[in-house]
């Protein structure tokens, strides 16, 4: 099968031809219909500091992002069936570890990631543990459904900042997870959610359609200065960084309220400076946010069934796998919203519809 690698630490990813994996005892061999490019893919692409520690691991196949159906079941699986459609939770736990002992899974301090230490699912068929398998309405677009990772973030960013009907949100990021995260945000009452990018003409106007009114673009107009203008009458009760960029923290900090939240979801790769004096004399706090709990992905998924018309306009570009460096330059350039990965026979039997 084909399969798209990171083979060796440095820049660069190959597409190679993989053996068909075979289930372990407790793994279910899932047949992949959709896979998300994400920021971390990019960044896996790229070997940007912040994913050296994926060295030890490599070679393998990246994609964390997924949905599909349940091809064959280990000798000791129970609860899934054959057929039926999944996403994947792609953290995967240790067991051992004593929050694991402890059925704290959530605090595992020795996970590995699907399609970051060990295979993902840029790839027709992926080999993934049962327990990380969470059912999904079979008639929902794979498409859609292979959203649920980067949703799940989004869940939990608004989770952690405290998201309350009537406030006001400031999201910093307009790409997959800064949308989703402005979706959940006005899903959990806020009375105004303010979206900003930089040079994301593209994502800005998917946010457009879904709704959104106040859209700031920093390529056009200087961020301190965009902001204050949104600001003169309020200011903001939640910050949620999702963009990665240093450059964001303290203009965000300055438009935050006294006792307000700013939350980082974002994946810096350098140390960032922080006024602490300033933080504290305001009573801001600051909280980061990476992976959703377990239990959360049965409520994304309720989310996205509720809302499956409105999140197909998440997904912007569709490529075959054997096309998927076009895809990932889609993502770089911020031409895309989500760019989806389909295996090559996948992508025809859509192209035929």
């Amino acid at each position: 099968m084909k399969s798209l690698r990171k083979t060796r630490a440095a820049q660069g990813l190959e597409l190679q031809q993989a053996e068909r994996p075979a289930p372990g005892q407790t793994e279910v061999l899932i047949e992949v219909k959709a896979t998300g490019v994400c920021g971390s893919d990019l960044h896996i692409d790229e070997w940007t500091p912040s994913y050296h520690f994926m060295a030890p691991a490599l070679p393998l196949t990246i994609g964390h992002e997924f949905c599909g159906l349940v091809a064959e079941l280990g000798s000791g699986v129970q609860g899934l069936e054959l057929g039926q459609l999944v996403t994947v939770r792609p953290s995967e736990v240790c067991g051992v570890c004593p929050a694991c002992t402890a059925g704290r899974c959530d605090d595992c301090v020795t996970r590995r990631g699907i399609g970051v230490m060990r295979d993902g699912a840029f790839a027709p068929w992926v080999r993934v543990p049962a327990r990380n398998c969470v059912p999904v309405p079979q008639d929902l677009d794979p498409r859609v459904a292979a959203l649920a990772e980067p949703l799940s973030v989004g869940w939990e960013a608004v989770r952690t900042a405290g998201v309350q009907p009537g406030d006001r949100v400031l999201v910093l990021g307009p790409g997959s997870i800064g949308q989703g995260i402005a979706l959940l945000a006005r899903e959990a009452g806020a009375s105004e959610v303010v979206v900003a990018g930089h040079g994301d003409a593209a994502r800005l106007q998917v946010l457009r359609r879904l709704g959104f009114e106040c859209l700031l673009d920093f390529a056009e107009q200087a961020m301190p200065e965009a902001l204050a203008e949104v600001c003169r009458e309020r200011l903001f009760d939640v910050v949620i960084e999702a963009s990665g960029a240093a450059g964001v923290i303290a203009p965000a900090l300055a438009v935050l309220k006294p006792h307000g939240v700013l939350v980082v979801t974002g994946i810096h790769a350098a140390p960032v400076a922080i006024d602490l004096t300033a933080l504290l004399r305001k009573h801001q706090q600051i909280r980061g946010s990476y992976r959703a709990r377990e239990a959360a992905w049965p409520e994304v998924v309720s989310f996205m069934a509720r809302h499956a018309d409105m999140l197909r306009e998440l997904v912007t570009h569709c490529v075959p796998l054997s096309r998927a460096a076009e895809g990932f330059d889609l993502a770089r350039q911020k031409l895309a919203t989500k760019v989806m990965v389909l295996p090559d026979a996948v992508a025809s039997e859509v192209a035929q519809r």
